[in-house]
């Protein structure tokens, strides 16, 4: 690996374990294992490697999701793909993490690929329901951006109680109390 990438993935894991405040660039550079002189050649200074970071989480948050959201299958059948991938809940979300993290939110640069990330993920789980309303996958009375932001929802606070209880099982309840109304909607097409 090279240093410019060790600098951006120590980066990525301090900032999901201590936050921006708590992420030095001494601690970066400890991590990854990098002097200072190329910390400072590869990046202009501490923001500047952290919006790399956050961009990379950002990246790879959407590509996993992607990989569940764009698989075959019914509309239910993807968004439960979605909400089952495998994940470390307890450790939490690395974009839930950064939208905690009042340095990152205060920052518009820094905010934005979380925003944008999120704002995709909404867009991109509306137009699942949508297709399954389409299709006849899915029926009734239901409104996709709505839909789209309870799911999200689920994810980040399944994340919020499994960490809190130290079970991943909080999490796995509610994406199964999620998937029973969402089941509820199911229509013969399903």
């Amino acid at each position: 690996m090279s240093t410019p990438e060790r600098l951006i993935e120590a980066t990525r894991e301090l900032l999901w374990e201590r936050g921006y405040v708590g992420t030095s660039p001494k601690a970066i550079q400890h991590a990854a294992g990098a002097g200072q002189g190329s910390m400072y050649h590869h990046f202009a200074g501490k923001p500047d490697l952290a919006l790399a970071a956050i961009r990379r989480t950002c990246e790879e948050t959407r590509a996993a999701a992607e990989a569940a959201l764009g698989g075959e299958g019914s509309a239910y059948a993807r968004i439960e793909a979605y909400l089952r991938r495998e994940r470390n809940v307890l450790r939490g979300c690395p974009v839930g993490r950064l939208t905690m993290d009042p340095d990152v939110m205060a920052n518009a640069e820094l905010r934005a690929p979380v925003d944008e990330t999120l704002d995709r993920l909404r867009e991109r789980l509306a137009g699942i329901v949508q297709e399954g309303l389409d299709r006849g996958e899915l029926t009734g009375p239901l409104d996709p951006g709505a839909l789209a932001a309870t799911i999200v929802a689920t994810v980040q606070g399944g994340y919020v109680l499994a960490r809190s209880s130290g079970a991943p099982a909080a999490f796995e309840a509610a994406v199964d109390g999620l998937l029973m109304l969402l089941g509820s909607h199911k229509g013969p097409v399903s």
